[in-house]
């Protein structure tokens, strides 16, 4: 009657390791995060790049550094990338002309042709309405006084 305890205890050991194991497996493998492990995968190769872009930026400011090492080629890069000028001298810009067969009404306003004033249409006033009423009396004053305190509305 042992043998058979024995013998059943034994199979019941051989099927619980493996069972086991199988649990704590599957366990591991739905709460491990690889959605998150993925994603910072990516982030960490994105600021890679950035980090190698940000170097071979500094490697081509550490040449022109160098090369910028004389007085006369640093006065020249100050005046061709900000403008500056030694003490004394002024800067003069000229500015590129508009291009042949524009219409006349683009460009500078200075360029423009002269409007003769018989051709200009009549100013209107900012409503667009033109008010050609006259108000005699104290009527005119009222109306007059009721416009110039319109913002009260």
């Amino acid at each position: 009657m042992s043998v058979t305890h024995s013998s059943a205890s034994s199979s019941r050991v051989r099927w619980l390791y493996p069972l086991s194991i199988a649990t704590a497996v599957a366990i591991v493998v739905a709460w491990f995060p690889f959605g998150t492990l993925l994603r910072q995968q990516g982030e960490l190769a994105a600021t890679a790049r950035q980090v190698s872009v940000v170097q071979a930026e500094q490697q081509a400011l550490r040449a022109r550094q160098r090369s910028a090492t004389s007085k006369t080629q640093a006065i020249m890069l100050a005046r061709q990338l900000y403008q500056l000028v030694s003490p004394g001298q002024s800067l003069i810009q000229v500015l590129p002309g508009t291009a042949t067969g524009s219409s006349p009404g683009s460009g500078d306003p200075g360029n423009q042709p002269l409007v003769s004033p018989s051709s200009s249409p009549a100013p209107t006033p900012a409503g667009g309405a033109v008010h050609s009423t006259v108000a005699s009396g104290w009527r005119g004053f009222l109306s007059r006084l009721v416009r110039t305190l319109e913002f009260w509305r």
